[in-house]
């Protein structure tokens, strides 16, 4: 039982496609454990075709839910300092990564700031965010709109393939 509305909650994309990206994923959910807060919600993980740069190996991709006191500009530096401390390299746009944790919603706010947009600009156009979302939250809003997850996913046409990972992975 959810101690936080669904509609409360941060939702956190995480996604790896570089070494041993299950550990990566697992790690990161250890540290956001750690230093934002409590994970109430998780998504299965999904294996993802790359978005954006096709030429790099398939991703593992998860979305959970957090209650934190940390406001979206604090969250953002937590997030990156994760990034950084697991390894995460930003030497190109969409390139490979150990890591990268985005912020995909926060609660019902919007934030339009240069260097910070919540919702995240790029939901509607991602299966990879949007199938594991839809898992945990379908029915959630995505602020600033009047869609549901599963009406933004019904809607999008993107058609890289995700893939439900098997439990035993």
């Amino acid at each position: 039982m959810l101690q936080t509305s669904i509609d409360q909650l941060i939702f956190l994309g995480l996604g790896s496609n570089l070494g041993d990206r299950n550990m990566h994923l697992a790690h990161a959910r250890e540290l956001i454990k750690d230093r934002v807060g409590n994970i109430v919600i998780a998504s299965s993980i999904y294996e993802s075709e790359p978005w954006g740069k096709s030429d790099q190996p398939w991703f593992y991709n998860q979305v959970i839910g957090v209650e934190s006191t940390l406001r979206p500009r604090p969250l953002l530096e937590v997030l990156m300092t994760i990034e950084a401390e697991m390894g995460r390299e930003r030497l190109e746009e969409n390139g490979p990564r150990t890591i990268d944790l985005d912020i995909l919603i926060y609660g019902r706010e919007i934030v339009s700031d240069s260097d910070l947009e919540i919702p995240h600009p790029r939901i509607p156009v991602r299966n990879f965010v949007l199938i594991p979302l839809m898992e945990i939250a379908s029915d959630l809003c995505l602020p600033g709109t009047k869609l549901t997850v599963e009406e933004l996913y019904i809607d999008n046409r993107e058609d890289l393939d995700v893939c439900l990972l098997e439990e035993d992975q």
